[in-house]
């Protein structure tokens, strides 16, 4: 693998740094995110020099990037803790996370009435029972006592004193 030089270490730095700059800006590319591999893609550089490297002995080794990388998260971290939202996708993330609340809000209110309204229900046809069971109560009463007579129905045109 060949080695940087000094030049296209720098314009490589300076693509980063306008990427970088793009991104935090929230000019994103379609399908992209804020974050490393947006970056590197953008910038048309291999997103490994982003992360540490280890010599040949095993002991590590800055990435010939991980500078900027560094840079471009801490300006990431600065920007949401201030509330920019870079990435719409962090936008609909919260938008959709306050829309699910909202609904569980009114799922819970749902459960709510429907609890009231199921007790309302069990009320009211133990009630009906009950007025069922007085009138049957009644009926079997008037004929147990036999001294009740039923009226004949009057007629029509039939005075209802002679």
């Amino acid at each position: 693998m060949a080695r940087l030089t000094e030049t296209d270490k720098a314009r490589n730095e300076a693509a980063i740094r306008a990427a970088m700059d793009r991104i935090l800006a929230g000019d994103l590319p379609p399908g992209g995110k804020a974050d490393l591999k947006t970056l590197a893609a953008t910038a048309g550089v291999t997103r490994t020099g982003f992360y540490p490297k280890k010599n040949r002995d095993g002991t590590p080794r800055p990435g010939p990037y991980q500078h900027l990388a560094e840079e471009f998260e801490r300006r990431l971290q600065e920007l949401r803790a201030a509330g920019e939202i870079v990435d719409p996708r962090d936008s609909q993330i919260d938008r959709l996370k306050k829309q699910v609340d909202e609904l569980k809000e009114r799922i819970a209110t749902r459960d709510e009435q429907l609890a009231e309204l199921t007790e309302f229900k069990t009320l009211a046809i133990s009630r009906l029972a009950a007025q069922y069971d007085e009138i049957e109560r009644l009926r079997t009463q008037i004929d147990a006592v036999g001294n009740v007579r039923i009226l004949p129905a009057p007629g029509l045109g039939t005075a209802p004193h002679p």
